[in-house]
């Protein structure tokens, strides 16, 4: 892992560190919320502008969920490494 991918993850989810997993899952639903393909749909009548926000979408999503991949998978190591940084039910 890169500290590049890292600072990309965390600008995406518009977070720093320390987060907790409650603000990593609410940036998440947030982020696919608003790049969902499906959002775009009826945006326009053109195809080539819709194939393109489309594509767009899809790209985001796919960044979205390998930035929370390896944002949680941070967070698990830290929860791991210091028990009161664990989750609070």
């Amino acid at each position: 892992m890169t500290e590049e991918l890292l600072t990309q993850a965390l600008e995406l989810f518009t977070l720093t560190q320390p987060y907790t997993r409650e603000q990593l899952d609410q940036k998440r639903e947030a982020l696919l919320h608003t790049w969902t393909p499906r959002r775009f749909a009826n945006l326009t009548n053109n195809p080539k502008k819709y194939m393109q926000a489309y594509k767009k979408a899809e790209e985001m999503t796919r960044q979205i969920e390998s930035s929370y991949a390896l944002l949680e998978a941070i967070l698990a190591r830290d929860e791991g490494r210091n028990p009161d940084v664990r989750r609070k039910t």
